[in-house]
């Protein structure tokens, strides 16, 4: 994925020619296009509308949606490396790989051939920007806790509710929310509708939250009150196949977070080695203590095997075999380790590497987010346990 220098790990079989030259160029992209513009967005709490539609234009978002629909006609894989390349440029907040990798899927796999075609259009440009409104305040793995509610009026759905932590929240004006339209039927009472935030009166956004890292990232709370949508706003052709269709595609949402976290690992350890044999202490070079050789050579031999279990998982995802039991050990591992690399590397940093100039400063405060969102660490290992 990308050619990181700081690993030496053979080319897996699913990166064709096309998706390493697409590596390339998007890393590229985002440190000309995107990068330049970044602290200010860190600033403000919020990416500007006009770098998703520059981001859209350079054919970047949506790449494995189908051309007919205005995508790249790619596969996960391609977007793997997109995911990939934003994390090498530094750019987590950017909230594109959910908006691309995430929200585009449910369209694409349950929507019909007019919901695709009235929508998946304008995720590929950037006109509408993609959020999914799971969690809130009174439920966050737990799905089957959700409260908010839609109900069937005539040839409209009513939706009723709030939501919180919604990744992209204030600038989304398509959100997919997941809501009970037969509350008491528990999973199986559960549905998604897509609402276009723009068409429809009584959705509000609630604050641009507070976070400990991720600032450029708009996650908010959003309301509902009484926000009629039309009947075929209904994601698939029945209520309540909300449960399976947000457990169909758990795999690739978690495998997403695993990418996210290989990047910042191969990151975090290429601007330490950097830092390493620049600075000095009594009289010679950080890198030229034995302690620092051997935590960097642990760190780097756990970052190569997971890139080779996070390359293997990609394979099988493409290949349409990666289960969610893999997809989950993918997600709690790479979080933990990515967590753990980032730490060691703010100490080889010493008092530098708790300044928020230096890269590492800001991963450390970026990737703690990781262990809990896309089902808790604690959620997936449940999972995993399940199958023994």
């Amino acid at each position: 994925m990308g050619h990181s220098a700081i690993l030496d790990v053979p080319r897996p079989d699913w990166m064709s020619e096309d998706v390493a030259i697409l590596a390339d160029s998007a890393q590229r992209f985002f440190e000309r296009e995107i990068a330049p513009d970044y602290e200010t967005y860190i600033e403000q709490g919020i990416v500007a509308r006009a770098a998703w539609e520059k981001t859209g234009e350079a054919g970047l978002l949506c790449a494995a949606m189908p051309e007919e629909y205005g995508g790249a006609g790619g596969s996960f894989a391609h977007e793997a490396v997109i995911t990939h390349a934003l994390g090498l440029a530094g750019l987590d907040s950017f909230g594109i790989a959910l908006h691309s990798a995430i929200v585009a899927p449910y369209v694409l796999h349950y929507g019909s051939g007019d919901q695709k075609k009235r929508w998946l259009p304008k995720l590929a440009t950037g006109a509408y920007i993609g959020a999914i409104a799971m969690t809130e305040p009174g439920a966050g793995s737990d799905l089957q806790g959700v409260r908010t509610t839609a109900r069937k009026d005539g040839n409209h759905y009513v939706i009723n509710g709030q939501k919180t932590f919604i990744t992209n929240g204030q600038n989304a004006n398509f959100i997919l929310v997941v809501a009970k339209t037969d509350p008491a039927l528990g999973a199986k009472g559960t549905s998604l509708f897509a609402v276009e935030t723009d068409q429809v009166e009584g959705f509000r956004r609630g604050r641009n939250l507070d976070k400990v890292g991720l600032k450029a990232q708009d996650t908010s709370e959003l309301f509902f009150d009484d926000v009629r949508v039309p009947a075929d706003a209904l994601l698939g052709p029945l209520e309540g196949q909300g449960f399976v269709q947000l457990m169909s595609e758990l795999p690739q949402e978690r495998l997403l977070i695993a990418v996210q976290a290989m990047a910042m690992i191969e990151r975090a350890l290429a601007v330490t080695v950097d830092y390493v044999k620049q600075r000095k202490a009594f009289g010679k070079r950080i890198l030229d203590f034995q302690n620092t050789q051997f935590k960097l050579a642990e760190l780097k031999t756990e970052a190569t095997v997971a890139k080779i279990f996070v390359d293997s998982c990609i394979g099988r995802l493409v290949a349409g075999d990666l289960d969610t039991v893999t997809g989950s050990m993918a997600k709690y591992w790479l979080s933990d380790l990515q967590c753990k690399i980032v730490d060691e590397c703010v100490q080889l940093h010493g008092g530098y590497g708790y300044m928020n100039e230096y890269p590492i400063a800001r991963m450390y405060q970026d990737a703690r987010v990781q262990r809990i969102y896309g089902g808790t660490n604690e959620i997936m290992k449940m999972v995993i346990a399940r199958s023994l």
